[in-house]
């Protein structure tokens, strides 16, 4: 698999990661050996950076993939984490103590000494320009409770903040065929800066894979039931923000693009993948043989300038109203 750098941490990592939010939960029901299993299938499929959070499942994202690490030495993978969201949401959280004991934690559940990238995990927008948060962040890279640092976003403005900062190593953010804002300022600041960029939500919720329709229903306990407003996060976190028939007619519109040789899904990974300034692209993934045939979009060829064109077409005339201001 192609490789690109986080210039800021010294790593190289395939372009195309895993997600593993959905191995914790709010994605409905995963068992233990399906989740291992999805790991498994991702590695074996060339993918070498793992994103995952001390929030997803409480823990459990982390400890599945502290297991896997453990059943598989000398896996050579990056495996970046995230802090921050399993306490109330204020600035005054963000405090060296709670910064170690979070790492602590992870560290634990992950089985190492050193993490390799803790991610602020869509903090209070004050956070991102406190000086003293970001000497904490420091102080636990001269610990080496941590190898680096960086953080994930909701808008484009926290990620430029963040991007200023010398010490931030990458900036995560929602991109895809039907998020565009990112490419006007949030890319090229960071290519210019040498910070990785992480590609979340690519597939949006899954909009983007092509497989869903009006009549398609999602379990209780999966986010895209339970926050398709809002109701417990971010709602820029499901479905992209997008409205979910509207987000079906963008995929309809697309739809006839693909071809015979690729899914509606790497049509949609290979389009992020095509931006310049991106690092990795982390789908999640539900089982072994989705997780491979996501990891096959960093073979497919390059899109063409007029599939290029009709992705930004379909965004400019259906998508953009709705959310190209929001974030």
């Amino acid at each position: 698999m192609e490789q690109r750098s986080f210039d800021r941490l010294g790593r190289h990592v395939g372009i195309i990661g895993l997600g593993a939010w959905q191995l914790g939960g709010d994605w409905g029901d995963v068992g233990e050996n399906e989740a291992l299993d999805v790991v498994a299938g991702a590695v074996d499929a060339g993918v070498t950076f793992l994103d995952t959070a001390d929030v997803y499942g409480d823990g459990r994202s982390e400890r599945l993939i502290g297991r896997f690490l453990r059943e598989h030495p000398g896996h050579g993978l990056t495996v970046a984490t995230k802090m921050g969201r399993r306490v109330p949401q204020t600035p005054e959280a963000y405090t060296l103590d709670n910064f170690r004991a979070w790492t602590d934690r992870s560290r634990a559940n992950l089985g190492v000494d050193t993490l390799d990238l803790v991610q602020l995990h869509c903090p209070p927008t004050a956070v991102f320009a406190d000086d003293r948060v970001h000497d904490a962040l420091d102080t636990l890279v001269a610990e080496q409770r941590i190898a680096g640092y960086g953080v994930s976003v909701e808008t484009c403005d926290q990620a430029l903040t963040a991007i200023a900062r010398p010490g931030v190593a990458s900036v995560q953010i929602i991109l895809n065929a039907v998020r565009h804002k990112p490419l006007e300022q949030v890319l090229p600041a960071a290519a210019a800066a040498g910070v990785g960029v992480i590609a979340r939500v690519p597939l949006a919720s899954g909009l983007l894979s092509g497989r869903y329709d009006e009549h398609t229903t999602f379990p209780a306990n999966d986010h895209r039931t339970f926050n398709r407003h809002g109701e417990s996060f971010d709602v820029g976190e499901t479905f992209s923000g997008v409205d979910y028939d509207l987000g079906l007619a963008a995929v309809r519109r697309l739809a006839p693009l693909v071809g015979p040789d690729r899914t509606m899904a790497q049509f949609a990974l290979r389009w992020v993948l095509d931006q310049p300034g991106v690092t990795v692209v982390i789908p999640g993934a539900r089982d072994a043989e989705q997780a491979r045939r996501n990891a096959a979009a960093a073979d497919q060829p390059a899109l063409t300038d007029v599939e290029l064109a009709a992705v930004r077409a379909a965004y400019d005339e259906l998508i953009r109203p709705q959310v190209h201001d929001r974030w």
